[in-house]
């Protein structure tokens, strides 16, 4: 019987005993893959990829540490999205921005190692910034929030827990006969409940989801906003969470993060198309009314570093400070940037990319 107040030692290995592909929850499969597909496909509208890997991470930096109640905006993290430790950050806006540096972290990781208890103990300590390893002192409980009652309390001993993940390992990478968006929808599950971390658990989880889609070739670059829908829907991701552990209901759950999937997949595409248009008409503004200070890498620069400065355009060969400056300034009169001052520098903004990334609708 599971007791809430007790280290879940017991936690059933996977897979489940349970059937994970019903019919309702192949058919959710089929809807996610293919709204996946279309972001896949989206995605490649943008020649530049390390443009949309330095925008769609930094929303999805903001939202998964808001789930921790880790609360910043995304002018603080674009603000300070190259110089994390900068003493005016809050320390929110460096948390979240260590979350975004662990993903990319991960993300390279792929190409030398495939998902690990290793790769999860980079994240947690990348995202928290201190060393992190697999818990080894007991007393780790997770509470409700309003009435500070035990719901869960995790396994306990480093080497049930180590023995725990790889079983979840094993799963990952074994189980080939299950569709790869049902085994992230299990993986996910299990590594919250196997709580590895005394801290970071949620966030280094939601960065594994990621890199599991990478893997599996259903995306090509982490760009799945995936925790806008689980912000939106907080409230039952835990109470499903909760629900496989005390009644071992996988079909909700599973078909809960389907529709994340499937959801989070069309908005994030719609995003992304709006973004390219937005680069479209810009190039195109700049051709048109500014001929002799437009350039591919000039607009690039701006949709990479909404929040730029006059050190990054000469830092990429687009012009010497001076030059650099009156550049900038010309966007500014053509209302393309906003110029404010942060310290002591002079700092402008991609006015229309940042109501696109702050809005809640696609466009």
């Amino acid at each position: 019987m599971f007791n809430p107040q007790v280290p879940y030692n017991d936690l059933p290995r996977l897979p489940p005993q349970a059937d994970i592909e019903t019919k309702a929850i192949l058919k959710a499969c089929i809807q996610a893959q293919a709204s996946l597909a279309e972001l896949k496909g989206m995605a490649k509208r943008i020649p530049n990829q390390e443009m949309l890997i330095n925008i769609i991470p930094m929303l999805e930096a903001q939202a998964s540490s808001e789930i921790e109640n880790i609360v910043t905006t995304a002018d603080r993290l674009f603000q300070y999205a190259n110089d994390a430790s900068n003493t005016q950050a809050d320390p929110a806006t460096k948390e979240a921005l260590r979350y975004r540096t662990a993903l990319h972290k991960g993300y390279r990781s792929l190409k030398e190692r495939p998902l690990t208890t290793a790769t999860a103990v980079d994240i947690c300590q990348t995202i928290k910034g201190v060393a992190m390893d697999i818990r080894k002192v007991p007393g780790t409980a997770l509470m409700n929030d309003a009435t500070q009652q035990i719901i869960y309390t995790p396994p306990q001993g480093e080497a049930t827990i180590r023995d725990l993940l790889s079983d979840w390992e094993n799963f990952i990478h074994q189980q080939r006969d299950i569709d790869p968006l049902v085994r992230m929808a299990v993986m996910h599950y299990q590594f919250e409940a196997i709580h590895p971390f005394s801290d970071g658990n949620g966030r280094t989880g939601r960065i594994l989801n990621l890199l599991f889609l990478i893997s599996e070739n259903l995306l090509e670059v982490p760009i799945l906003y995936l925790s806008r829908y689980i912000i939106q829907n907080k409230q039952e991701y835990y109470r499903l969470l909760l629900q496989v552990t005390t009644e071992h209901q996988w079909e909700p759950w599973i078909l809960y993060m389907l529709e994340a999937i499937h959801c989070t997949s069309e908005w994030t595409a719609a995003k992304i198309n709006a973004i390219c248009d937005l680069i479209d008409n810009t190039r195109e503004r700049l051709r048109n009314e500014a001929p002799k200070i437009y350039s591919h890498e000039l607009v690039d620069l701006i949709f990479m570093q909404p929040y730029c400065r006059i050190p990054n355009l000469v830092e990429q060969g687009i012009a010497q400070r001076q030059t650099a400056s009156k550049i900038l300034k010309d966007l500014v009169a053509l209302k393309i940037l906003n110029e404010v001052t942060v310290g002591r520098e002079k700092v402008f903004i991609n006015l229309g990319l940042m109501a696109l990334l702050k809005g809640d609708n696609a466009r």
